[in-house]
């Protein structure tokens, strides 16, 4: 038997929604991705949703329209959590911007408050949020403390979607909030990515950044630039650095069909964890992560404690032998990756917490479908490891 990282959410549906793309004859970005972007929008209750190419591409969009608008300076700093994916970061260091790495909470995996706190310097202008494998932050303090500094708050709700923090759907609570939709995430539309923000003038921005930084998608009533008359003029007109990254009129029409199952894979998703937690419940020395809210159950994370720590890597090697598919959390501690030494960065205080997820953590996936029977395998397989070393 094998436990894998993911499932597959596809059905004949989206099949047919790539055959329909094929049969108009029109790829690139168009009224497919139109319409996956407005019911999206609807779906999660906020004003704009502009779809990208992935993931990454929708924090640099993000980060880009920020600095573009003004609402950010190259240079200001901005607070990450110490343990998230590499593209939580690289945006932020292209568009110029410092990073602050803080310490996470080793139990909710996401960012350490009390360490927010101590982490904000006269320099910082921006708080990022990673809601990690699922689990919101808790945005009431969050939002207290960006409040009383008078600093931004936005989202990475790239492995999140679909978690809920006091009824609002988590990636709507920032200024602005991302999402994935890699094959291995919660909706799969092959690859894509998904920004949205209630705040007009960076949703102009971002519409022209997207695509060469051109007017031609910008509204006729855009308050970030009055469009001329001459349409030929206008369709070759640049006013920002931009990028390409739009995504395919294919991947807008897969996301359309996925969204209409979200709710029964959000909930599946729950179910099977809901069943993880019992289990794991009677293994001691092993914890998992912290419920912060609803969250959406991305994977399973396995932190070794007490007698296990120190061997974390002897568990995996045996787990993958017993054909259980198993990752870091996330990226453990970003800074000890060598990439750092290229990125305009601080540390606040120590990241001890970090660095015991960093050596001691791992995750394994959820599914959309229920899987009681996998993670019977995958708990059986933990007991008799752990009962070996």
């Amino acid at each position: 038997m094998q436990y894998k990282l993911c499932d597959d959410t596809w059905g004949t549906e989206e099949f047919d929604a790539i055959q329909r793309v094929i049969a108009s004859g029109r790829f690139s970005m168009g009224d497919e991705v139109k319409r996956y972007e407005e019911a999206f929008a609807e779906k999660f209750g906020t004003k704009y949703a502009i779809m990208v190419s992935s993931g990454s591409a929708a924090n640099l969009l993000a980060a880009a329209a920020l600095v573009y608008s003004g609402r950010l300076k190259r240079g200001d700093e901005v607070l990450v959590p110490a343990v998230s994916w590499s593209t939580t970061y690289f945006p932020l260091y292209q568009m110029g911007l410092k990073l602050r790495f803080v310490d996470i909470d080793m139990h909710t995996l996401n960012m350490d408050v009390e360490e927010v706190e101590r982490a904000v310097t006269p320099d910082t202008k921006m708080l990022f949020a990673v809601n990690l494998l699922g689990n919101p932050n808790d945005f009431v303090r969050l939002q207290e403390i960006c409040d009383r500094h008078g600093i931004l708050l936005a989202e990475d709700n790239c492995e999140s979607l679909g978690a809920v923090y006091c009824g609002r759907q988590c990636g709507t609570i920032g200024l602005f909030g991302t999402y994935s939709t890699f094959y291995s995430h919660h909706l799969c539309t092959m690859e894509g990515g998904v920004t949205v923000t209630e705040d007009e003038e960076l949703y102009h921005f971002m519409l022209a950044i997207r695509a060469h930084g051109w007017t031609r998608n910008l509204p006729e009533n855009s308050n970030i630039y009055s469009k001329n008359k001459d349409e030929f003029y206008e369709s070759y007109n640049f006013i920002v650095p931009g990028f390409n990254l739009r995504p395919l009129e294919m991947e807008g029409a897969v996301g359309t069909e996925q969204l209409k199952k979200m709710d029964g894979i959000i909930a599946m998703r729950r179910k099977n964890a809901q069943y993880f937690l019992e289990k794991i419940r009677g293994i001691r020395d092993v914890y998992t992560q912290t419920e912060t809210g609803e969250s959406s159950w991305f994977g399973f994370s396995v932190v070794l404690n007490g007698k296990y720590v120190g061997k974390r890597d002897a568990v995996v090697k045996a787990l993958a032998k017993a054909g259980v598919e198993v990752r870091p959390i996330v990226a453990g501690n970003f800074t000890r990756n060598k990439v750092v030494r290229y990125m305009d960065h601080s540390v606040s205080g120590v990241l001890d917490d970090a660095d015991f997820i960093h050596e001691n953590g791992f995750f394994v996936g959820n599914h959309s479908r229920q899987d009681f029977d996998g993670i019977d395998y995958f708990v059986g397989c933990l007991e008799r490891v752990l009962g070996e070393i």
